[in-house]
């Protein structure tokens, strides 16, 4: 990797990463964790109290997966937006992160006004999907910034912070169980606000940061005609088809389990450590590509938990202990190679118009989620739990995208 020279006074010359790495704030990666997890807070809220919401709409049989779809579709359309206008390439993305996460923050306060009509329940959870997307992907965008070298591994703490918010509200309901359900929400938006003055007051735009000189919106079919940015988009969009329906229908495998065998579990609790425990993986393997590459990391997270997708078909089987431990497994493995897939698109991405790549990248993965759950839904309506088991098709895609490739130098 060519790195650059940077002149310093009375020094000599210096390689940029060097100089770039001895004068990064120590306190810069765990204020975006902290940031990247206060904001996608936002993501699953409503999901935690779904029992709660679910009465007020009692006609509506796929409440759930319309529910998730609402902020899936709004980040497909923020992430749209976001990537036309070059809008992290052209402005600050820390000014960007901040504004987003403020204005994602208020519209989930919305829920509050709109939890009682379903059109605008709807439109107010796609209104904070739409902000998000200046919050995760230019979180992303705002590390690579920083980081060339030890992306990997960068990435893997900062989207474990994303896993780790979107389980939150889980943990808020199980433990605010005797309260309110407004609670949740409220206390969701006032981590995004702060998550958001975190960033836009103390974090500083990266010295790799390259500035778009104009708005060019043919970057937007330009960077799939880059064969590994392909293959390794490709093994996102496997990844992608698998997590966010494995999230959303973790509560409903929970109490179905329970039903099915009379145990008594926490499912809000058990949830959320089934979800969080994803943070853990990220985490684990961002440090683990450092030594293996984020190639075979991805490679071998991604076959372990389409693995998992395939023994769902015996769950019920299971003793309470090996049901936990099996889940856990498929939560590390399902968002483990997250970071790993976004560390090597946005390595094989054009530098000048980074950002624009992983937005939409971003954009179509979480597409993808939108079939994802209502072909689940509609196979759990018929089969039970065993209909989590299409989501194999996720890993098989994306480990077949992934099987050829030229020698990459680790990240």
């Amino acid at each position: 990797m060519k790195t650059g020279y940077l002149l310093i006074s009375g020094a000599g010359t210096l390689p940029m990463e060097a100089s770039t790495i001895r004068h990064r704030p120590a306190y810069l990666l765990p204020l975006l964790v902290a940031a990247q997890f206060a904001g996608t807070s936002l993501w699953f809220a409503p999901n935690a109290v779904l029992l709660n919401l679910q009465p007020f709409h009692p006609g509506v049989t796929t409440f759930l997966p319309t529910m998730t779809t609402a902020v899936q579709l709004g980040f497909v359309l923020g992430t749209l937006c976001y990537s036309w206008f070059s809008v992290a390439d052209r402005y600050s993305p820390v000014r960007v992160f901040m504004l987003s996460a403020l204005l994602a923050a208020l519209t989930n306060a919305g829920v509050l006004l709109s939890y009682q009509w379903l059109p605008g329940l709807f439109m107010t959870r796609m209104a904070v999907g739409f902000f998000l997307a200046g919050v995760y992907p230019v979180g992303m965008k705002i590390c690579s910034d920083w980081y060339e070298a030890g992306l990997g591994k960068a990435l893997g703490y900062l989207v474990g912070a994303l896993v780790l918010g979107t389980a939150f509200p889980h943990l808020i309901r199980a433990l605010s169980v005797q309260l309110d359900w407004r609670y949740v929400i409220l206390a969701t938006s006032a981590l995004a606000v702060a998550g958001g003055l975190v960033v836009g007051l103390l974090v500083a735009d990266g010295p790799f940061r390259r500035k778009a000189g104009r708005l060019n919106p043919a970057m937007l079919g330009e960077v799939f005609r880059v064969p590994d940015f392909r293959r390794y988009a490709f093994g996102y969009f496997g990844h992608m088809f698998e997590i966010y329906t494995f999230w959303a229908f973790v509560p409903l495998l929970l109490f179905t389990y329970t039903r099915l065998t009379g145990t008594g579990l926490d499912v809000p609790l058990w949830s959320f450590v089934i979800i969080a425990v994803g943070a853990l993986g990220c985490v684990s393997l961002g440090e683990l590509s450092q030594r293996w590459g984020s190639h075979r990391t991805a490679w071998l997270a991604l076959l372990i938990s389409a693995i998992c997708c395939g023994l769902v078909l015996g769950m019920a089987l299971l003793p309470v202990v090996v049901l936990v431990g099996y889940l856990i497994v498929w939560g590390m493995s399902a968002a483990g190679d997250s970071p790993q897939f976004s560390a090597l698109v946005a390595q094989h991405a054009p530098v000048d118009y980074r950002a624009t790549a992983i937005t939409i990248v971003t954009s179509i993965g979480f597409f993808i989620t939108i079939p994802s759950l209502y072909l689940t839904q509609w196979l759990f309506g018929l089969f039970g739990h065993q209909a989590l088991v299409v989501l194999v098709l996720g890993g098989i895609f994306g480990l077949r995208a992934m099987r050829h490739r030229k020698v990459a130098p680790r990240v």
